[in-house]
């Protein structure tokens, strides 16, 4: 049968429109179509600057470097993330350490943050950065962590890589009212995409000036910021180690036209929830918590396999539901328990929650194109792997 992906890109004619305009105009990067999807993504989400990046992995190190995370430093995350959420601090020279999830939300956890905190202070290592990861699309709790940040005195970068266009209260994620800096992902799995493409947003003018500095090599032709005198209309002065981590206007032109249909994913993808929600009921799995503070954007649905009742191993099921055709997927190996980071000294058993969810873990299909009928085939599919 016709593989059911886990994951896929919605690309409509207006979408294609948008970049052929673009590649019919005399900008290709860098141009008039980047400054406008960064005016219309602060505008959906209520935040004062965005500044438009390759990626989301690059908006997070670009993050970091304006917060002025390095050698010396340190970055708390959740292991339950992409491996980018730890990495951006290793491009600075920081060092990392993580935060164990809530078992119910998958998502960084309050009460153990606040724990860790207190006993950070004590031992005198407190984080220079938190960055709580809106895993799946579901916000973390931000006002609870934004208050621990001013008792502790640590920065706050939102890792919202999954939750374009998710909402904290009436709010948009993206807004700012809780962190220094939010940073999402345009890759063709998220929400919204530009092929490949980030963007940063705060509300603090100068993090955004030195956040476009760093964007762009480190180069100004500012007279204000130079040293010394312009030579002429022709001048630049690099002022900072900065990279190159520009967006290009084919990625913004398409970016703008996948925008004005945020509104329409959303409400596919949280009616495409509602239904895995009602259909798995009486399965040997947990589904999903509801939680009224916030609106998640969906990036994913993962269920919980109750694996002391199945006959079958998670992986015996995985391997079931990709021979019948429906990919499923697993989000994510905690970072912690990667090579890399066990060759820092991070050991299994270290982040309890986090490995227990790993465990048990499994993506299901979900996309905004995803049918009804399909969405019956990975529910049917699903109950008879796990028989």
């Amino acid at each position: 049968m016709r593989p059911i992906p886990y994951a896929r890109q919605s690309v409509a004619q207006a979408d294609i429109d948008a970049v052929v305009g673009v590649l019919r105009s005399d900008w290709l990067t860098q141009g008039p179509a980047v400054e406008r999807f960064e005016d219309e993504v602060a505008q959906s989400c209520g935040a004062e600057h965005a500044i438009a990046v390759s990626n989301g992995t690059a908006g997070l190190h670009l993050a970091c470097l304006a917060l002025g995370l390095g050698p010396g430093d340190l970055l708390w995350t959740s292991s339950n993330t992409f491996v980018a959420s730890a990495n951006c601090a290793r491009y600075c020279g920081a060092e990392v350490d993580f935060v164990d999830i809530d078992p119910r939300t998958y998502n960084l956890s309050v009460e153990a943050l606040a724990w860790k905190l207190e006993q950070a202070r004590r031992a005198g290592r407190l984080p220079k950065i938190v960055v709580p990861v809106h895993f799946g699309g579901r916000p973390c709790d931000m006002p609870a962590i934004a208050k621990l940040a001013e008792e502790y005195g640590f920065r706050v970068l939102e890792d919202a890589s999954h939750a374009v266009g998710a909402e904290i209260g009436h709010a948009r994620v993206g807004a700012g009212t809780h962190s220094d800096i939010t940073v999402f992902s345009f890759h063709p799995v998220k929400i919204v995409t530009t092929g490949e493409g980030g963007m940063l947003l705060t509300r603090d003018s100068g993090l955004a000036s030195r956040l476009r500095l760093l964007r762009t090599h480190g180069i100004t032709r500012a007279a204000e910021q130079m040293e010394g005198k312009s030579e002429g209309p022709w001048y630049y002065q690099q002022i900072a180690l900065g990279c190159n981590y520009r967006m290009t206007d084919l990625q913004a032109a398409l970016g703008s036209s996948q925008l004005r249909r945020l509104d329409q994913f959303l409400a596919r993808r949280r009616a495409l929830a509602a239904r895995y929600h009602s259909t798995l009921q009486g399965l040997p799995l947990s589904t999903p918590v509801a939680d009224d503070s916030t609106s998640s954007s969906w990036h994913l649905y993962v269920v919980q396999l109750d694996l002391e009742s199945l006959r079958r191993s998670r992986r015996e099921i995985f391997e079931r539901m990709r021979e019948a055709g429906v990919q499923v997927n697993v989000h994510y190996i905690p970072v912690h328990l990667h090579p890399y980071y066990r060759n820092l000294g991070f050991r299994k058993g270290a982040y309890p929650a986090c490995e227990r969810y790993y465990e048990r873990a499994m993506s299901l299909p979900m996309f905004f194109e995803l049918s009804d009928a399909d969405q019956d085939r990975v529910c049917t599919t699903l109950r008879e792997s796990l028989h």
